[in-house]
């Protein structure tokens, strides 16, 4: 365990922020011991993964973090087209998609090239191109930080919604995530229909992609429009983008018939934060320290030299002026802690 450790190098804005303790967890066995320590006991926990959807709002976290680093992945079971592989939660999610492609391995591909780690997919229910991680999702391990009880979550225990599990409510901050089991495929139809994903494949003349293909696909599109967090401090997409009634969309169509829109469960209707963001006039605005990237409104940037409470006013001047426009509330999916 270390003290005073700043944590500039594990936060994908960039922030310096000073952690008051710090340990790295590379297997079960040093969570136990950790378990048994004054600072575990006495000090308040955050679990730390990847830090791509984190804002340190504060330069001090008065408190213990814990930085899951455990590595491995294995199969776990293999039977006709099904394999169940198993990934522990320090592995970094960008590379566990590859490797899943280069295996030939169905079910995560348009997930690639989203920044973190295994661990906190489940929390965040991470998703892009039409696809979430709750389907590929079979099980995970987590400890029960009071007890250190090892438990198994089922799929339909961690109440995915979208951007949403129950380890962000009910579980906040009681269960670490150890491992998480995936369900993928040999053989499985690949999912084409996302509007920047049929753009690209035809503009590049794939009409029937391969696995891999697809894959690097993604990735190149996410590279054009999203900043590299080496370069520019971001935690990738910082809002949810807004469900609204059928109703609320009919009214709001009428006013900008070329609004952007995807069908969402119970005839409701989703619409792209960015587009809305763009539209209150927000897209490529900057000032000294931190702004909204040129390419994607959906980004919020930190070109350096600034501090979280900048992230934070930024982000509520945003949210104000697209529901004094629209009438529309946008979220952060982005954890602030």
């Amino acid at each position: 365990m270390k003290n005073l450790i700043n944590l500039q190098p594990y936060n994908s804005f960039g922030f310096n922020v000073i952690a008051k303790h710090f340990v790295a967890i590379n297997d079960l066995r040093e969570l136990d011991q950790l378990l048994q320590t004054p600072e575990f006991k006495q000090e308040k926990h955050l679990i730390l993964s990847g830090g791509n959807n984190i804002l340190f709002t504060s330069d001090f976290f008065d408190g213990l973090v814990i930085y899951m680093n455990n590595k491995g992945i294995e199969t776990v079971y293999e039977d006709g087209n099904e394999v169940v592989v198993r990934a522990q939660a320090g592995e970094d999610w960008p590379a566990f998609v590859r490797k899943m492609v280069e295996k030939g391995l169905h079910g995560v591909e348009n997930l690639a090239h989203i920044p973190g780690k295994v661990g906190a997919a489940p929390v965040q229910n991470i998703g892009a191109y039409g696809m979430e991680l709750k389907d590929s999702f079979m099980q995970c391990q987590a400890m029960e930080i009071s007890t250190g009880k090892l438990r198994i979550f089922t799929n339909e225990a961690c109440q995915f919604g979208y951007r949403e599990s129950v380890f962000k409510h009910q579980l906040k901050g009681k269960y670490i995530i150890i491992s998480v089991d995936f369900i993928l495929s040999k053989k499985a139809e690949l999912k084409l229909d996302y509007g920047n994903i049929k753009a690209y494949l035809a503009e590049h003349q794939m009409e029937r992609p391969t696995l891999q293909q697809l894959h690097d696909a993604i990735c190149a599109i996410r590279d054009a429009k999203l900043p590299d967090v080496k370069q520019i401090g971001n935690a990738g997409s910082f809002f949810k983008n807004p469900v609204v009634s059928l109703e609320q969309f009919n009214d709001l169509q009428k006013r900008y018939p070329d609004i952007p829109h995807y069908p969402d469960t119970e005839g409701k209707v989703k619409i792209p934060a960015g587009w809305l963001i763009e539209q209150a006039g927000w897209k490529g605005w900057h000032n000294e320290h931190v702004g909204v990237y040129e390419k994607q409104a959906l980004v919020l940037i930190h070109s350096g030299g600034g501090k979280g409470e900048d992230i934070v006013c930024l982000s509520k001047q945003i949210q104000q002026s697209v529901e004094e426009r629209f009438g529309i509330q946008i979220v952060p999916e982005v954890h602030f802690v």
